[in-house]
């Protein structure tokens, strides 16, 4: 098969979509349509329509744009007919109904944030780093009945740097996942349009490995237990960096509460002192954990802005009379 054979169809709606649909725009591949979600309302009243950064981007390009209610709307099926691909590619979308995803003749393939089976979910990326892990990566894989539970093309491994937050992994694989793309479509194209895969249930993994995954994460998800290892809050709060932010409940000597987000901290081998007291010593920001002392470096009190320790401490001389709730 050439690859100006191929008619594609992407469908996805974040920034961690843009990168590969700009990939296969960039190499040539023919993407002759594009399917997002539809604009989102912002703004205090929610007057005001934003699209997705898929959608102003394909725009950019000229791309012809679909933003369906319902993926089963007879009207938008119709039109995504239309446009008789051969071949669909999907990043950081929704779950898709058969009659979607096996409608092109090679069939409707995922690019998911992580190493199937592991981490099947809405929320990958963040889960890998809050339970510890060292290395991730992405998975092409093509779709089915169930969510991320496809045959298996391809993956790439990514490694996870004891200090990485969310952003740092989501930037890496973001440009990966575009890659694993790329080298999906062309593997296709080596095969004329076939390409080998493998069942998820055929992965064997090391033995005693947990099989985690990656439910969508909530605010009530985000709040910090304080009776736990040093190691596990501080890669709690890393996996919830910069966004949605971990945080944890503070209240005053009036019985007043307000929320403290945590977005950067550090480990210590300080031995702790009773969960969750919060310590300020030589400029510096403590809370005990289960095990050692958590060194808060970049917080933000509700209401107020997102600020260093030092920067905090010096607007908040009586933190300590704080306690955790």
């Amino acid at each position: 098969m050439k690859r100006e054979d191929l008619r594609i169809v992407f469908m996805g709606t974040p920034e961690f979509a843009v990168e590969t649909l700009k990939t296969l725009v960039e190499n040539h591949y023919p993407v002759v349509a594009v399917v997002t979600q539809p604009d989102k309302p912002v703004g205090r009243h929610g007057s005001v329509l934003q699209p997705s950064a898929v959608k102003q981007y394909a725009l950019s390009q000229e791309i012809p744009v679909l933003q369906p209610e319902k993926m089963k709307d007879e009207a938008f099926l119709e039109q995504l007919r239309s446009y008789q691909a051969n071949l669909q590619v999907v990043v950081a979308f929704r779950m898709l109904p058969e009659v979607v995803w096996a409608m092109p003749e090679y069939g409707t393939f995922n690019v998911h944030a992580a190493l199937l089976p592991q981490y099947r979910g809405a929320a990958p990326i963040n889960w890998a780093i809050i339970n510890g892990e060292t290395q991730t990566g992405v998975t092409t894989f093509f779709l089915d009945h169930d969510i991320d539970t496809g045959r298996m093309i391809l993956q790439k491994p990514f490694a996870i740097p004891d200090d990485a937050d969310v952003e740092y992994v989501y930037e890496g694989l973001m440009h990966l996942g575009a890659e694993a793309a790329l080298e999906t479509i062309e593997k296709m194209l080596d095969g004329e349009g076939r390409v080998a895969s493998v069942p998820q249930n055929e992965v064997v993994l090391p033995q005693g490995t947990e099989l985690h995954h990656a439910p969508k994460i909530f605010k009530e998800t985000c709040e910090i237990c304080w009776d736990r290892p040093v190691k596990e809050i501080y890669d709690f709060i890393r996996g919830l960096a910069p966004v949605p932010g971990a945080w944890t409940l503070l209240q005053d000597t009036e019985g007043k509460e307000t929320v403290l987000k945590i977005y950067r901290a550090t480990k210590t081998t300080l031995k702790a002192d009773e969960p969750g007291r919060i310590i300020a010593e030589r400029k510096q920001l403590y809370i005990s954990a289960k095990d050692y002392l958590l060194q808060l470096d970049e917080v933000q009190m509700a209401g107020k802005k997102r600020m260093n320790a030092t920067d905090f401490l010096n607007g908040n001389k009586n933190i300590e009379t704080y306690i955790i709730k």
